[in-house]
């Protein structure tokens, strides 16, 4: 449903986003990530024909967007950065004015605005100035408008920026049953948004892709991948002992402290066991720790941390552009 080629964006000297190519399927999610100044604001004004690409195309639903921008924009909903609306109307008014944009005229047209007001929760608020509105329901004014249409491709940027976390969880419930319809990409720097809601992620820094692959696949580049957590019942003069036999198993990397009673407080000893890259060992440090008799409390394999992949894959290149 949309398919990026090669799209390079200039300002200047600077290049904001240096030959970007990626494909989105129908009923694929993907979670757009990097730091400030990578890009991703930028590559989505040129998927969605708001910015010319400097070189490369953005080719939607078979309309390439340098060709046939109308063709493009009539495919997709597009919630901005900021969800900007006309102040001075109501979101009634402003529901009104899209379908007037959108070609939605009929005895329908009433039917469609009531049910996409439900839909993101606007119903009490329809009559308010939306200079008036919070943050939050701006932004679901500006969702509503995105999807008044019904599109085949859905852009958002931050969608659930400025809500609050029952807010969060209503507008993920809503994109996840859209997505097996339609193709959407969604930028956010909320790492527990792409495990909620993205069947893929794809993390972009100085204008380039670095990364590219489903949240489990991204976890798995974590150093925490397979980490098994273990506390133990030992007092904090057995803790150094413990930590040694266990940084001596053939599969363990290294161990870490973890959790509050890391120190061995309480008559508890809590640590992470990190693996060696690609190994599982939660069979072997369980095997060790009955066969030194531990009153074991808690064993947990850890799933790997998106936050530490994308700091680790990101750091030294912060995107401090302006290209965001």
């Amino acid at each position: 449903m949309i398919e990026i080629r090669n799209l390079v964006k200039r300002f200047g000297p600077f290049t904001a986003v240096a030959g970007v190519s990626f494909k989105v399927g129908r009923g694929e999610v993907l979670g757009f990530l990097g730091p400030n100044g990578a890009g991703k604001s930028t590559t989505m004004k040129m998927i969605t024909g708001f910015l010319t690409p400097t070189e490369g195309t953005a080719i939607v639903c078979g309309h390439d967007v340098t060709k046939e921008p109308l063709a493009v924009k009539e495919k997709i909903g597009y919630l901005p950065e900021g969800a900007p609306a006309y102040p001075d109307m109501t979101p009634e008014g402003f529901l009104n004015f899209i379908c007037d944009v959108r070609g939605i005229t009929g005895p329908n047209r009433r039917a469609r605005i009531d049910e996409i007001a439900a839909k993101v929760h606007i119903e009490g608020v329809m009559r308010q100035s939306i200079e008036t509105l919070s943050k939050g329901f701006k932004r679901r004014v500006g969702l509503a408008q995105a999807i008044l249409h019904d599109p085949d491709v859905l852009i958002m940027d931050e969608p659930t920026d400025g809500l609050d976390p029952n807010q969060k969880h209503e507008v993920r419930a809503l994109i996840q049953g859209m997505s097996s319809k339609k193709g959407i990409i969604l930028s956010t720097h909320i790492l527990e948004e792409v495990d909620a809601v993205c069947t893929r992620a794809i993390i972009i820094n100085r204008g380039s892709i670095i990364a590219d692959g489903t949240p489990e696949q991204l976890r798995a580049r974590s150093r925490y991948y397979n980490a098994v957590g273990v506390t133990v019942r030992a007092g904090a003069e057995q803790k150094a002992g413990i930590r040694d036999e266990l940084g001596r198993l053939a599969g363990v990397d290294e161990v870490e402290d973890a959790g509050s009673n890391s120190g061995g407080r309480d008559g508890v000893v809590s640590l992470m066991v990190i693996p060696k890259r690609g190994k599982s060992i939660v069979e072997e440090v369980g095997r060790h720790a009955r066969a030194k008799g531990w009153s074991v409390d808690e064993l947990r394999v850890d799933s790997g941390r998106l936050d530490e992949v994308f700091r680790t894959i990101t750091s030294g290149g912060g995107g401090g552009g302006g290209g965001r």
